[in-house]
């Protein structure tokens, strides 16, 4: 390597290796008659810390797996990983309960997993053994690049979880206290935590060309009629998607007060057009204005609640109504959305009835992960989910049938009802104003951002 950090690179090398060969990955072999192998490479890559400093240098080797035929060299590929909302709970509860976040990494984590195909693969660069040039490796696990790599891993790490104990079969590397989770960076104070990704705002305005740009105060003008492109000639149909993409990570994030209009300017990205870019310009200004914007979570409330909220078909939506939810939990979102109603909805009820639903749907998935983990007090009480329709409210407590209710209603109110029946979740009144999810289905002027901002924990952090 004639690289200045050829030392590090060697050394990232001479790891990766070690940890292969001590975990039995592969065994030398002649290449069966009728059998072929896949290639693998080299890949290198400096982990960078959020501020964007290096942290260490990693080198790995990857199959090529790409080669691979489905039915021959794999069957089942998937593997299941941790939502975010999950992340978000567990923050929040530490931060509720005064509690240290340990971070600890599996180190070469995929290797681990146990093949049940038999798949050969040619010796990698600068590792070939000498005087058994001509065998190839029959792998014994799985290997990074593998199609079936996260499945066997996954099994891996579930059957040992269950039945050993984590330390006692993996070889793990202690990174301390977390502050950096998927980069997401973590704020401790007296007060509690605070989740922000300032540095990937940073660098979305940086790649874009905003960080001189005029500031705007709000996400979104409501004022601004967004339609689909008719003429099917599209305006810089790349760059746009490559906006939409970066935001959609951040919005997924730490920064549901950037929901809606992402998720609204999402359906534009096959053709955008002027008024699209207009629209798309004005959040990346936004963010100029509220880089520091983070989540905090704090000892208090120590319970989930919900807001849901629903915006009918408006003159300038299109003919599809938008629901929204919020959770938040020791002060702080730990779960939202903001999404096109997949059906149209004939009235305001309709519309507020389907996003309750969706709403409900998330209440249940949150009071099973609570009701799993032993730090929770149990039973759970009812989720308290809070709704701006008064009519909607009484049709869900009402037992009367209403035959002129069409059936994909009666559907979504039957889903709720058994919800509330079951103590999953309880539903009250919140004003419109004091709707923390109101943000999440419609653009609201400066007082009502900022407030709903509050609502949802989003504070400036130093």
């Amino acid at each position: 390597m004639a690289s200045l950090e050829a030392k590090q690179w060697k050394e990232a090398v001479k790891s990766e290796m070690d940890s292969i060969v001590s975990n039995g990955t592969w065994v030398l072999v002649d290449l069966p008659p009728g059998c072929t192998t896949i290639g693998c490479k080299w890949i290198f890559k400096k982990k960078l810390k959020p501020d964007g400093s290096i942290d260490n240098f990693k080198a790995r080797l990857v199959a090529k797996g790409f080669k691979q035929k489905e039915g021959i060299d794999y069957f089942d590929t998937y593997s299941p990983v941790a939502r975010l909302t999950t992340i978000r709970v567990l923050i929040a509860l530490a931060s509720v309960y005064n509690l240290s976040i340990h971070q600890m990494d599996v180190k070469t984590a995929f290797l681990y997993g146990e093949l049940e195909e038999e798949i050969y693969m040619d010796q990698p660069e600068g590792f070939v053994v000498h005087g058994n040039e001509r065998k190839v490796c029959k792998l014994v696990k799985s290997l990074y690049g593998l199609k079936q790599a996260p499945k066997q891993w996954h099994e891996k790490f579930d059957q040992t979880i269950l039945a050993f104990g984590f330390t006692n079969k993996f070889e793990m590397k202690d990174m301390g206290e977390a502050d950096v989770i998927l980069g997401i960076k973590l704020i401790r104070s007296t007060d509690g935590i605070a989740i922000s990704q300032s540095h990937y705002v940073e660098k979305i305005l940086e790649k874009f060309g905003y960080q001189n740009s005029r500031i705007a105060k709000t996400p979104y003008d409501s004022s601004i009629a967004l339609f689909k492109n008719e003429s099917g000639v599209s305006v810089a149909q790349l760059r746009y998607s490559q906006i939409i993409g970066s935001l959609q990570y951040l919005t997924n994030g730490t920064r549901p007060d950037i929901s809606f209009s992402v998720s609204k300017l999402a359906r534009y990205t096959s053709c955008p057009d002027k008024t699209h870019w207009g629209a798309l310009d004005r959040v990346l200004r936004y963010l100029k204005g509220t880089v520091s914007l983070a989540i905090h979570y704090g000892r208090f409330p120590a319970v989930l609640e919900g807001y849901s909220d629903a915006s009918w078909i408006a003159k300038n939506s299109g003919s599809n109504g938008c629901s929204g939810y919020v959770f938040t939990l020791g002060g702080g979102a730990v779960s939202w959305k903001s999404a096109k109603q997949t059906l149209i909805t004939r009235s305001t009820f309709e519309a507020e009835l389907c996003a309750l639903d969706t709403t409900g749907t998330e209440a249940e998935w949150l009071f099973g992960l609570l009701s799993q983990l032993p730090i929770v007090s149990q039973p759970l009480p009812p989720i308290a989910v809070h709704c701006d329709s008064q009519t909607t409210i009484a049709k869900v407590r009402s037992r009367k049938y209403n035959q002129k209710t069409k059936r994909h209603i009666q559907v979504r109110l039957k889903s709720i009802r058994a919800l509330v029946s079951d103590r999953v979740i309880g539903i009250d009144f919140v004003g419109t104003k004091d709707n923390v999810a109101d943000p999440l289905t419609k653009g609201l002027d400066l007082s009502q951002v900022n407030k709903s901002r509050l609502g949802m924990g989003l504070k400036t952090h130093q």
